[in-house]
């Protein structure tokens, strides 16, 4: 009977013997080999789609290529002929002017909105479905709509100004002159870009606890009282965010700007962005048209930093404005 016994418990307490995993097994337990594999994908699309494009345009920058004929390497020769260039020196004036004043607009009107309606209002959920109708549009489609907007012939509103309210004599020409058409541009970029401002702002407010406002008001804060202590501080990193991407949306804006005017009248409307699409394709001047390109690359650096730096400051993460 024991000797039965003693074989049961050896076949309980056998355990098979371990068996070499081989090459492939260890290399498949080794975490930084899977952490390689799993990167490999995301790498190499954006070597592909990213890298690879960004390091040819910097190379054609320093070239004289054209279309169909392979250029020369001629260093700094195209960003110095780039600034002795009235139209690029324009375009360059403009983009920044234009990225200013539409970023201005943006926030102001999208934060609006987003205080609006961060508050209990009716129909809540319909009004932001609105509000997002601007940004869902193919921006192809809407800078159509503004080009009709503002035909000089059929323009609705001169149609409601001249004909119907007869505040005014003479049809507006906004595309025809070149600070109509400048303002008429920001206007349809700020229309366009108030949602992602306001929808991203409203998702910041309603991470603020409503604790803090029914204290403050306990304290006998006023409604600037209760934003500029209260919400302003922590908003910040969410404004900083939302200004960073709104500022490099903006700065690189093509798609609006080149389908209501084209960069005209007479080059006065041309973002670098179009203007490098117009030297180097059209105007068959790739060396140039890239030029143009890379020389927006330490705008959109500078607006990197600034984010990165406003993000670092834990003091607004924490409610505080003090350094």
């Amino acid at each position: 009977m024991s000797t039965v016994d003693s074989k049961t418990v050896d076949a309980l307490n056998w355990v098979a013997p371990k068996r070499d995993p081989g090459a492939l097994g260890r290399l498949m337990d080794n975490k930084m080999f899977l952490v390689c594999v799993c990167l490999f994908p995301a790498l190499g699309l954006l070597i592909v789609f990213l890298t690879y494009p960004l390091g040819l345009g910097i190379y054609l920058a320093f070239t004289d290529t054209q279309i169909g004929h392979a250029g020369e390497w001629v260093g700094l020769e195209n960003f110095e002929s780039l600034f002795q260039d009235r139209i690029f020196l324009n375009a360059v004036w403009w983009t920044v002017a234009y990225t200013f004043f539409a970023t201005i607009l943006k926030f102001g009107l999208g934060l609006w909105l987003a205080l609006l309606l961060n508050h209990h209002v009716p129909f809540k959920s319909l009004i932001r479905a609105i509000i997002l109708l601007p940004y869902i549009v193919p921006t192809v489609l809407s800078a159509i709509a503004f080009w009709w907007i503002y035909d000089p012939q059929f323009s609705i509103i001169s149609y409601v100004l001249v004909d119907k309210l007869h505040w005014m004599e003479h049809y507006i020409d906004f595309l025809g002159t070149p600070w109509n058409a400048r303002w008429s541009l920001i206007a349809a970029n700020v229309w366009r870009g108030i949602p992602f401002v306001a929808i991203t702002l409203l998702a910041g407010l309603q991470t603020i606890s409503p604790s803090l406002y029914e204290a403050a008001m306990l304290d006998g804060a006023s409604p600037w009282q209760r934003f500029r202590f209260v919400t302003r501080p922590l908003l910040m990193p969410i404004l900083a965010i939302v200004m960073t991407f709104s500022v490099l949306f903006t700065f690189t804006d093509f798609q609006l700007v080149y389908a209501i005017t084209r960069g005209g009248p007479i080059n006065a409307t041309h973002l670098m962005a179009t203007l490098a699409f117009q030297r180097g394709i059209p105007g068959s001047h790739l060396g140039e048209g890239a030029a143009i390109a890379v020389a927006m690359i330490p705008f959109l650096i500078l607006a990197t930093v600034f984010s990165y730096f406003a993000l670092g400051r834990r003091k607004w993460q924490q409610g505080s404005d003090n350094d």
